[in-house]
């Protein structure tokens, strides 16, 4: 128990607010994304500044208590809270500052990706982040991050230029190509495991309408479409993004009554050459294979950025597994649709996400992450809004995930990992590993942030 005078001193060294579970706030602030997140801090900070981070962490660490770091609480194993420790909360340090001449972007690290593209997309400016603006800029970036400008422009940290953050022994420092390169290097795809990230410098590019949009077939279409699309995507202009979907057709706007309710296989484009030049390299597709619904057209970047938000808001019952892809023969197509068919009905999804073209031009020993060869991130998501229907999504999330193994690269995204355990973060970093373990004793020799995929510090 932290004596009441100890938090007394705390929150006079502090700008932001301290909560506990006796504070009417405590309820709300406790929980995150998901739902099935249900843990309870014994105090939750609200930090308005870097010099609050700093306080927070040392209280921490004097007062022997375990501490999470929230950023966008959209963290799937909810690694954003825990239970009777200290929750360092980001979400009032959601600042971005663009610099358009340099072509750069500050960003806070409790800033959403809404935040970052509504202040960019104003400069005709973006980085690649995602595909739903209610998620963290912090905790996107550090599991390596990927979206709709992958193809083009690679990984969220292959835009990552520079950081401030506040270590595990309450310092604040600078990690880049010129200070702590070793930090900056393990930053950039090894998680939240070496301290709290107050803000990221990104280097940012020229982006203000795509061409794109959710296309639609039949269910019984699957292997045909993806048939087509793993050899398409393969070859595609840099400038075309698609990744390859399931799902069920919401019952609202803009979709047709006919297919309410139906469960339906899609790819969701992004596309950043001209409209015509996009339509025209779209044209063979949808002539041969013509959609049930499509949803085309140039529109700003964030509204694509946000054309789901509102079909996945917070609150909803959660539970994902991730992996990579370097194939998809047409053993493995034929499981995806026999899992497709038992996905439960409502929000649940599947999404292979194209992670070549300027991913594959970097090397996997550039920074943290290491798959820098496999084709797809592939994730299998059990979304409902009812408790009772958790251990339904996520039976089906698990018995996907094993039948498709075989067909798997090692390892898998970081940010759609859950409770996979000490092997598979091994897999995760591949050869980076033993390097991040190094990495991690120097900064953080006492595991002080272990509420993450966590890497143990060498020969602790």
């Amino acid at each position: 128990m932290v004596p009441h005078k100890e938090i007394e001193t705390f929150g006079k060294h502090i700008k932001g607010s301290i909560y506990s579970p006796q504070d009417r706030e405590y309820a709300d602030l406790r929980t995150v994304y998901s739902a099935s997140i249900d843990k309870y801090p014994r105090l939750i900070v609200r930090c308005s500044c870097p010099t609050d981070v700093v306080e927070a962490v040392q209280f921490g660490r004097k007062n022997d208590l375990p501490v999470s770091v929230r950023g966008g609480g959209h963290s799937g194993p909810g690694y954003g809270v825990c239970d009777n420790g200290l929750v360092i909360d980001l979400s009032d340090m959601n600042g971005v500052t663009v610099d358009p001449e340099k072509k750069q972007a500050w960003v806070d690290g409790g800033a959403l990706l809404r935040d970052l593209d509504r202040a960019t997309h104003a400069h005709g400016l973006a980085i690649p982040s995602g595909i739903n603006s209610t998620t963290g800029v912090g905790g996107l970036t550090l599991g390596s991050g990927h979206g709709y400008l992958s193809r083009k422009f690679g990984l969220t940290v292959d835009s990552l230029i520079g950081a401030k953050v506040v270590l595990a022994n309450g310092s604040l420092v600078r990690a880049s190509e010129t200070e702590n390169q070793d930090l900056f290097w393990a930053l950039r795809g090894g998680g939240g495991n070496f301290g709290v990230v107050t803000s990221f410098l990104f280097d940012l590019h020229p982006v203000r309408n795509i061409y794109g949009g959710p296309t639609f077939w039949k269910l019984e279409d699957t292997a045909h479409i993806l048939k087509w699309y793993r050899n398409y995507i393969k070859e595609a202009p840099d400038d075309i993004y698609g990744f390859f979907s399931f799902h069920t057709v919401p019952s609202s706007d803009p979709f047709p009554k006919a297919i309410w309710g139906e469960k339906m296989c899609g790819v969701v484009w992004c596309c950043t050459m001209p409209t015509e030049e996009a339509e025209k390299s779209l044209k063979p597709v949808l002539e041969r294979f013509p959609p049930v619904f499509q949803h085309l057209g140039e529109m700003p970047y964030p509204v694509l950025q946000s054309l789901f938000d509102a079909f996945y808001p917070k609150g909803m019952q959660w539970y994902w597994k991730g992996n990579f892809v370097d194939e998809l023969p047409d053993t493995a197509i034929a499981l995806h649709l026999e899992h497709a068919k038992k996905m439960p009905l409502g929000l649940s999804t599947m999404h292979l996400y194209p992670i070549n073209g300027k991913v594959h031009q970097r090397n996997g020993k550039d920074m943290a992450f290491a798959h820098r060869d496999s084709l797809w991130s592939q994730v299998i998501v059990g979304v409902d809004p009812e408790p009772g229907m958790f251990t339904a999504i996520r039976s089906w999330v698990r018995e996907y995930w094993e039948a498709l193994k075989p067909f798997s690269a090692k390892g898998g995204y970081l940010n759609f990992m859950m409770e996979e355990g000490k092997t598979t973060v091994r897999d995760m970093f591949g050869d980076n590993y033993k390097r991040l373990a190094e990495i991690k004793r120097k900064y953080d020799p006492d595991n002080f942030f272990r509420f993450n995929q966590n890497i143990e510090p060498e020969n602790l």
